[in-house]
C-alpha cells in the first residue's frame, strides 16, 4: 500500500461549501461535487480551506462537512480536511474531529489576524501536530493571514513533529519555495495554492496543487500534474497557458465569489455566499460568463440546458 506521502500528490481540489436557499450547508450537493471531482480524475479532495468559507461556518458545520466528505470519498482518493482556525482550542477540536472522521491528513492554516511571531507559529504548529496522529500540512497564505511562516520555522517544526509532511504555499515568492525544498529535502510535500503557479511549482519539485480552478475544470487541472509525471513538459506548459484566462477570472473578486457564480452558471450549485461575502458585480458576472463559454462549460447560447 502506498504511503500518504506517495498518495497525497497531484491535483487536490479545494471543494466549495454549497448552501441551500435557507443558508444551510447543502450536503447532498456537496456529495455530488465530490463524486464529480473523483470521476473527472482529481487526485484528492480538500474541504474547509479558503475556498470552502471556513470562517463563515460553525464548528459543528465544519465537523459535519468532514464526515460527509470522508464518507463520500470512501477511500477512492485521499481527503485533506481544513482544520485550522485562529483559535488554538478550535483547531485542536477540529483536528481531533478530522481524525475521528477518518481523514487522511489535515490542512492547518497559519493563524490569521493575530499576526504571530515565528516563535508563536513554532509553538502553535508543534502543539497541533503533537495532538494528532494524522499527517499535517501547513497552509501558508500571507495575503489572507498577514503573516508568512518562514522556511527556517517550518524546519524547526518538522524537527520535533515528524507528522508535519508538507506545506501549501499560497505564496508568489518562489525564493521561499526553493528555500523550503532546500531545507526540508525534495521529499517534503509542497503544493501550489496560487492557480497561475501550479505548473511552475512542479518544475521546482512541488508535490502538486490545491487550485480553485479544479472546481470548474477538474480533469484539465489534474492533467497539468499527470503530464509532468509522464515527462510531457511541453504539453503541461501549454495546458498551463490554456488555463490562465480562467485562473485569472476566478480571482477578479475575492475567492470563492467568482467561483461560486461560475458553478451556479454551470448548474452545479446554488451560488450562495455567506456574509460578509456578497455576490460578484454584474460587470464581473457578465465577463466571467464570457470566459466560461470560451472553455465550453456552459450550454450554447440559445440552446437548451
Amino acid at each position: 500500500m502506498k504511503s500518504i506521502q506517495e498518495r497525497l500528490r497531484g491535483s487536490i481540489t479545494p471543494v466549495v461549501t454549497p448552501f441551500t436557499d435557507a443558508n444551510k450547508v447543502d450536503h447532498d450537493t456537496l456529495k455530488n461535487l465530490i463524486n464529480w471531482q473523483i470521476q473527472e480524475g482529481s487526485h484528492g479532495i480538500s474541504v474547509t480551506g479558503t475556498t470552502g468559507e471556513p470562517s463563515s461556518l460553525t464548528l459543528d458545520e465544519r465537523e459535519a462537512i468532514f464526515r460527509t466528505t470522508v464518507a463520500t470519498a470512501a477511500g477512492r482518493v485521499p481527503v485533506l480536511l481544513g482544520s485550522g482556525s485562529t483559535n488554538l482550542d478550535e483547531t485542536l477540536r477540529l483536528t481531533h474531529s478530522a481524525e475521528m472522521a477518518g481523514a487522511d491528513a489535515v490542512l492547518v492554516i497559519v493563524p490569521y489576524y493575530n499576526r504571530p511571531s515565528q516563535e508563536g507559529l513554532y509553538q502553535y504548529f508543534t502543539t497541533v501536530a503533537r495532538s494528532t496522529s494524522l499527517p499535517v500540512v501547513i497552509y501558508n497564505i500571507p495575503g489572507r493571514t498577514a503573516t508568512n511562516i518562514e522556511p527556517a520555522t517550518v524546519k524547526r517544526i518538522c524537527q520535533v513533529a515528524d507528522n508535519v509532511i508538507g506545506i501549501k504555499e499560497s505564496n508568489r515568492d518562489f525564493e521561499q519555495v526553493t528555500k523550503v525544498l532546500h531545507l526540508m529535502g525534495r521529499g517534503f510535500l509542497v503544493y501550489s495554492g496560487i492557480e497561475a503557479l501550479c505548473y511552475p511549482m512542479l518544475t521546482l519539485g512541488g508535490a502538486g496543487h490545491i487550485s480553485a480552478t479544479a472546481n470548474i475544470l477538474p480533469r484539465q487541472v489534474a492533467d497539468v500534474y499527470n503530464l509532468v509525471v509522464q515527462g510531457e513538459w511541453e504539453k503541461a506548459r501549454e495546458l498551463h497557458y490554456y488555463l490562465y484566462s480562467l485562473n485569472d477570472a476566478l480571482f477578479w473578486e475575492t475567492n470563492p465569489g467568482p467561483l461560486k457564480a461560475a458553478l451556479g452558471m454551470m448548474g452545479k450549485i446554488r451560488p450562495h455566499l455567506r456574509l460578509p461575502l456578497a455576490p460578484i458585480s454584474q460587470e464581473h458576472y457578465q465577463g466571467l460568463e464570457k470566459v466560461l463559454r470560451q472553455y465550453g462549460v456552459l450550454p450554447e447560447e440559445g440552446g437548451s440546458d
